[in-house]
């Protein structure tokens, strides 16, 4: 069963409308026992950096999450600011993140035709192969809104890439653990593509 997190920040509605929308169960829940259950684990995310961690760390949540990814080593997929929980760091706030991805979150530079946050479509460029966007066609583009982006310490943890002011890393993966800066439950075909290949992962 894929469990979304429910931690107090993130989409937790639509992101499991669209897992009931392809087919796929999926389950809320904050509950540990649920989520110490769950085969696949979907960590969301809509807020602060350090808010968002010291919910995480608060509360047992922490070391469970941290024993279902590097121990069991269940799929697991950070969307939006749960992408940016999986790395090491984060440029809006002090505390350090999950750390399972080598990889620091960055503020969009200040630019003259550059609106901050990034909010709508954009396209992405694969830089590898991975089970993750395997089928998604060539000109695949997502839903983002974000003011920081994320740039992985090794190319080899990097998925697709997006340009907007810089080119920053719009999908990572290291081993077990996912993640994307779009929103796939916002990205209509395209988004639905990538979840139901998480799902069978």
């Amino acid at each position: 069963m894929i469990t979304i997190v429910d931690y107090g920040m993130g989409n937790l509605g639509s992101i499991k409308n669209m897992f009931k929308r392809i087919g796929v169960p999926a389950v809320v829940s904050s509950d540990l026992e649920t989520i110490s259950s769950a085969s696949k684990l979907l960590l969301p995310g809509v807020g602060a950096f350090d808010k968002a961690m010291a919910r995480i760390n608060n509360s047992e949540l922490r070391q469970l999450l941290d024993r279902k990814a590097l121990e069991e080593r269940v799929p697991v997929l950070g969307i939006c600011l749960g992408m940016q929980l999986l790395t090491c760091a984060s440029e809006e706030g002090d505390s350090a993140g999950l750390g399972w991805i080598a990889a620091k979150a960055t503020r969009f530079p200040i630019m003259p035709d550059l609106k901050v946050p990034h909010m709508g479509w954009n396209v992405v460029t694969p830089t590898r192969e991975s089970s993750l966007t395997k089928g998604l066609p060539e000109d695949s583009r997502f839903y983002f809104v974000h003011s920081y982006c994320v740039h992985v310490d090794n190319e080899e943890d990097s998925l697709l890439k997006t340009d907007y002011g810089r080119r920053f890393d719009s999908a990572i993966q290291h081993d077990n653990i996912y993640g994307c800066q779009f929103h796939p439950e916002k990205s209509h075909k395209f988004g639905m593509k990538l979840l139901e290949n998480f799902a069978s992962l």
